[in-house]
C-alpha cells in the first residue's frame, strides 16, 4: 500500500539551514511577523491535515472519479468534507493579501504547504491550487470594489476560482480565440463562447465558482493583442454579496483522463453570460499571465509531490521485499534472500530518485524566495533582481521539475517489479498523475521555447548572467571549506559549459531561427542540471560541516545522496551539450512528407 509522511526534517533544513528564511523574513517588512515559531506551526498542522484527511481519499478518489449527471459534477467520496477542513482551517488562503482576509505567508511557506497537499492526493489540490492563482490575479490586477468583493471570499474557499484559457481550436495560440464579449452599456459584458479543458470548472464543493475568462471585444485587434479578461461566477451576485440566478455558465461535458481523475476537467459553455472586465481592454493576457506563472510553479511542485510519495511509497515496499543475495554475499543469513536494496540497480533507482525530490524541493523553495523578494523587498535593485530572476527560473521551475517528477514516479515504480504494475499498491496512480504535469500550463516544450526564446535569445543572455553571477558568488564564499572543492570544481566547468552552449545557440539563432526551436529542450535540461548541481552545492556546503558520518545522521545521508547527484546524474550535461551543437538541420532536413504514413 502507498505510504506518504511529510518530509518535515528535509523542509525544515531547506527553509531554515539552506536559505535562512526567518532572516529574511525579518528584514522585509511584509514578513516580519511570520517567526521560525509560526513557520514551525504551520508545518506541523499543514502535515496533519494533508496526512491525516487528503492522503487516505487518494486511491480511492481516483478509483471513483468525478461523476457528471445532467449538467452536474459530483466529486469522490469524501471531497467535500475535505475541501471543508481545508477551507474552515483558512488554508485557501495561506498566500493571501491580510487586507481581505489572507493569512499573508510568505512564498517559501505555501511552496512547501503545496508540495504535502500534492502529494497526498493531486488531483484534490488542484481545486485549492487554480484558487489561489484566481484570487492573486484579482489581487494584483482587480479594482479594489472587486477585491473587496471577492477575495475574502475566494480566500474563506466559499467562493473558488478557475482559468479559462484554452478552446477548441486554440491552445498555445490563445491570438486564435473565438469567445466573445459584448459590452451592455452598464459596465458589464455579455460573453459568449466555448472553453475546454477546465480544471474545476464545475463541481460541488464550493457554492459559487469564479471563473476567469480569455474573450475578446467587438473591436479587438487580431491576435493576442486583442484579448481582455473577464470575471464571470457561475451565479450572478447580489450588492449584499447573496446569490442570483443562474449565469448561463454551463459544463458540456467531463473529460475521461489518465489520471488526476478525482479533478473535474471541463467543456464549460458560456451561453450569454455577464461578466466584468478585469484591468484594461486588450491587456487581458498579460493580466492572465500573474495566474499561469502562479500555476507553472505550482504544477512544477505537483511534480515534486508525487515523486515524494512515490519514493517513501516505494521504500515501503523495499524493507520487506527480499529476492536474491548481495553481490558480496548474504546479507541477512536467517532469511530465504536479502532485501532487494542490496542490489546496485535498486539503489540506482532508488538514489536517482530521491536526489531529484531534495533538489527539487531546495529549487522550487529558491523560486519561493526570489518570488518573495522581488514582492516584499525595500530595496529596488533587490527587488528587480530577484523579478529577473523568476522570469528566468518559471519554465525551468515548471518543465524541470515535472519532467524529473514523472521520471521518479516511473523509476519507483520499477522498483515494484510486477507489484507496481497494479493498482493496490498505487505506485501506478502516480505515474498516470505525474504524466499530465508534463502537458497543462504550457507544454514542457512550450516552456523550453519561452526559456530559451524569450528568456535568453530575446535579451542577449542577460537573465543568465544574473543567475550565473549568483552561482559564482556562492562557489567564491566555499573556497577552502572542508568538502567543498570537487563541488566547486565542478559547478565552476558546468557554469561555463552552460555559457558556452547559451552563446553557440544564440549565434546559431542569429543565422537560423529554427535553431531556437532545435535547441529549446535539451538546453532546458541542460540549465536544469546545472541549477540542481547549484541547489545540491548549498545544501551539502551546510550539511557537510554537521555530518557525524553515523548511518541514521541526517547530514551525513545528504552528504552522500549529493554526491550520487554530482557523479552519476551531472555527467548527463556531456550528452546534452553534444545534442545541442548538432543544430537544426538534423531534425529539419527529413521532408515533411516523409513524417506520414503510405
Amino acid at each position: 500500500m502507498a505510504k506518504y509522511k511529510a518530509p518535515l526534517r528535509d523542509m525544515r533544513f531547506v527553509l531554515n539551514e539552506v536559505f535562512a528564511a526567518d532572516q529574511l523574513w525579518a528584514s522585509m517588512e511584509a514578513t516580519q511577523e511570520v517567526t521560525p515559531d509560526l513557520a514551525e506551526a504551520i508545518l506541523e498542522e499543514g502535515a496533519k491535515l494533508t496526512e491525516n484527511e487528503l492522503f487516505p481519499l487518494n486511491l480511492s478518489g481516483d478509483a471513483e472519479g468525478c461523476r457528471f449527471e445532467n449538467g452536474q459534477v459530483f466529486t469522490p467520496k469524501g471531497f467535500k468534507e475535505a475541501y471543508r477542513a481545508l477551507a474552515e482551517g483558512g488554508w485557501m488562503g495561506l498566500g493571501g493579501n491580510p487586507e481581505f482576509g489572507g493569512q499573508g505567508m510568505p512564498k517559501m511557506m505555501t511552496v512547501l504547504f503545496e508540495e504535502m497537499l500534492y502529494a497526498s492526493n493531486a488531483a484534490f489540490t488542484l481545486y485549492p491550487a487554480l484558487n489561489s492563482g484566481a484570487a492573486l490575479l484579482l489581487d494584483s490586477h482587480a479594482s479594489e470594489e472587486i477585491k473587496a468583493k471577492y477575495l475574502s471570499k475566494l480566500y474563506e474557499g466559499q467562493w473558488i476560482g478557475t482559468m479559462c484559457l484554452t478552446e477548441p481550436h486554440a491552445g498555445t495560440d490563445l491570438g486564435l480565440i473565438r469567445t466573445k464579449a459584448e459590452p451592455n452599456g452598464d459596465g458589464t459584458y455579455t460573453i459568449t463562447g466555448n472553453k475546454i479543458w477546465i480544471t474545476g470548472g464545475e463541481h460541488d464543493l464550493a457554492e459559487n465558482i469564479i471563473h476567469l475568462v480569455l474573450a475578446k471585444l467587438p473591436d479587438a485587434p487580431a491576435g493576442t493583442r486583442g484579448i481582455s479578461l473577464f470575471l464571470v461566477p457561475k451565479f450572478k451576485i447580489h450588492e449584499d454579496d447573496s446569490l442570483g440566478e443562474h449565469n448561463l455558465v454551463n459544463c458540456g461535458s467531463i473529460e475521461h483522463k489518465m489520471g488526476i481523475k478525482g479533478s473535474a476537467t471541463c467543456v464549460i459553455n458560456f451561453d450569454g453570460s455577464q461578466g466584468i472586465m478585469i484591468g484594461e481592454p486588450h491587456r487581458g493576457l498579460a493580466a492572465m499571465f500573474t495566474m499561469m506563472n502562479y500555476e507553472r510553479l505550482s504544477i512544477g511542485i505537483q511534480g515534486l509531490g508525487l515523486g515524494e510519495v512515490a519514493y517513501q511509497s516505494a521504500m515501503d515496499f523495499a524493507k520487506e521485499r527480499i529476492q536474491s543475495r548481495a553481490p558480496k554475499g548474504p546479507q541477512q543469513p536467517e532469511k530465504a534472500a536479502d532485501p532487494i536494496l542490496v542490489h546496485p540497480d535498486v539503489r540506482r533507482m532508488a538514489l536517482n530518485v530521491r536526489a531529484f525530490n531534495e533538489a527539487s524541493r531546495a529549487f522550487a523553495s529558491y523560486v519561493g524566495m526570489q518570488l518573495d523578494i522581488s514582492k516584499y523587498h525595500a530595496d529596488d535593485t533587490q527587488r528587480q533582481h530577484a523579478a529577473d530572476l523568476v522570469a528566468l527560473l518559471t519554465p525551468v521551475a515548471k518543465a524541470f521539475i515535472t519532467d524529473r517528477g514523472f521520471d521518479a514516479t516511473v523509476e519507483a515504480q520499477q522498483i515494484y517489479g510486477g507489484s507496481g504494475y497494479c493498482s493496490e499498491w498505487g505506485a501506478e496512480q502516480y505515474v498516470r498523475d505525474a504524466r499530465i504535469a508534463q502537458i497543462y500550463e504550457g507544454t514542457n516544450g512550450i516552456q523550453a521555447m519561452d526559456l530559451m526564446g524569450r528568456k535568453i535569445f530575446a535579451n542577449g543572455g542577460k537573465f543568465l548572467n544574473i543567475f550565473t553571477s549568483d552561482v559564482r558568488q556562492f562557489l567564491a564564499e566555499q573556497q577552502g571549506q572542508t568538502g567543498m572543492q570537487d563541488w566547486c570544481a565542478t559547478l565552476e566547468v558546468e557554469l561555463k559549459r552552460l555559457e558556452s552552449v547559451t552563446e553557440q545557440v544564440m549565434q546559431m539563432g542569429k543565422e537560423n531561427p529554427e535553431e531556437i526551436g532545435a535547441a529549446a529542450v535539451d538546453y532546458l535540461n541542460l540549465f536544469g542540471y546545472v541549477a540542481y548541481a547549484y541547489m545540491w552545492a548549498r545544501m551539502v556546503a551546510v550539511a557537510q560541516p554537521k555530518a557525524t558520518g553515523a548511518a541514521d545522521d541526517f547530514y551525513t545521508s545528504k552528504v552522500k545522496v549529493g554526491q550520487h547527484y554530482l557523479k552519476r546524474i551531472l555527467p548527463r550535461t556531456l550528452a546534452l551539450e553534444a545534442q545541442i551543437q548538432a543544430g537544426a538541420d538534423v531534425l529539419m532536413s527529413l521532408d515533411e512528407q516523409a513524417f506520414y504514413a503510405e
